[in-house]
């Protein structure tokens, strides 16, 4: 009977058996087109592209950070300022 089949040591019926391995048809149907878009679908950039947008990534950041530096360098100076002028 349906009551006999179990799922995780507990007695499951027919209907709760059949959900269970819809979901897992889905999501097992879901990994192998993800699998088949990676692999046939996606244009996957060339180790010389990909280097091309590390040394961009690293030039951006190393920009960004001295910009940073700065304002925090500024900040620091109006700060010392003020408080010298109250103290």
């Amino acid at each position: 009977t349906g009551l006999q089949n179990q799922v995780s040591g507990v007695r499951a019926s027919r209907p709760v058996l059949n959900k269970i391995n819809k979901q897992t048809m889905k999501f097992v149907s879901y990994i192998k087109e993800s699998y088949n878009e990676l692999i046939h679908k996606v244009s996957w950039p060339t180790a010389k592209e990909l280097s091309n947008s590390a040394v961009i990534v690293l030039t951006a950041s190393i920009i960004m950070s001295l910009i940073i530096w700065l304002i925090d360098l500024g900040f620091e100076e109006i700060m010392t300022f003020i408080y010298n002028l109250i103290g």
